[in-house]
């Protein structure tokens, strides 16, 4: 497919999609803060409670990655 292999395919779908996704995760977590009229601190405790787990899965990739190349 285009000269690139099912490994390269995966790999761009992983970095890519799955960065597009957790960008469309916080989009949603705004997009709650704003319907729920939840003010300056309701938005924070929803961007740590609901972010924190986006976080971590980033941080993960990171780690694997610094680790790795170590």
């Amino acid at each position: 497919m285009g000269g690139f292999t099912e490994e390269q395919i995966a790999q761009f779908g992983l970095t890519f999609g799955v960065g597009a996704f957790m960008l469309y995760m916080v989009f949603i977590i705004a997009q709650l803060a704003r319907e729920s009229k939840a003010g300056k601190f309701g938005t924070f405790v929803l961007f740590l409670a609901l972010g924190f787990g986006l976080l971590g899965f980033a941080l993960k990739g990171l780690i694997k990655w610094f680790l790795g190349a170590a």
